[in-house]
């Protein structure tokens, strides 16, 4: 799930520094950012695989961090596995069905504030045509100018963990474990 909860992860402004008076929104850099999840396969190895293509929108008001937003949409079609069977059958009916559920989506509903640069995303998640309450554990990496566009800019990473059964997704569990942890590594710059 490489880039779907990625943005997730932008919604935060942890403690950034500056005047900012009104809200920003940022886009984010597909290349600085990956949504990975990691799934146990019959207890031999953590299984990993991420999302290629995703786009979305954050709203960061720096002010008040906790009244920031952050929406996006991932394409289930861009599964990545580095093994091209395995893609094909993530692909299928019998996981994502990409054919009938095209998109993975998120949309915060809050954010808690937990320390100078952590906080914790609330939002619903939408996989295999299913809606669920999925909290993201952020970490505001650095916000400060890039040094190459000169614009403000933010990094985050984010963990969280779901089951996959919840979303309508079963095959194989518990040979093929049912718990899915996300890591998010994001980049967002001002628009």
């Amino acid at each position: 799930m490489k880039k779907l909860l990625l943005a997730s992860v932008f919604a935060l402004g942890l403690g950034v520094s500056g005047a900012q008076a009104e809200p920003v929104e940022y886009v984010f850099d597909t290349d600085h950012t990956s949504i990975e999840f990691y799934v146990n396969h019959m207890g031999f190895s953590n299984f990993q695989g991420e999302f290629q293509t995703f786009d979305g929108t954050l709203v960061f008001d720096e002010a008040k961090p906790q009244d920031s937003r952050v929406e996006v949409v991932i394409e289930a079609n861009s599964i990545d596995t580095d093994v091209a069977a395995l893609d094909k059958h993530l692909k299928s009916a019998d996981f994502f069905d990409v054919a009938n559920f095209p998109n993975l989506t998120f949309k915060s509903k809050s954010i808690e504030i937990t320390g100078e640069k952590t906080g914790i995303i609330t939002g619903d998640l939408t996989m295999h045509g299913v809606t669920k309450e999925v909290a993201l554990n952020v970490t505001l990496n650095k916000a400060a100018p890039n040094p190459m566009t000169k614009k403000a800019a933010v990094g985050f990473s984010a963990t969280a963990t779901l089951q996959r059964s919840d979303f309508g997704i079963s095959t194989y569990v518990p040979a093929v474990g049912d718990e899915v942890k996300i890591r998010i590594e994001t980049e967002a710059q001002a628009k």
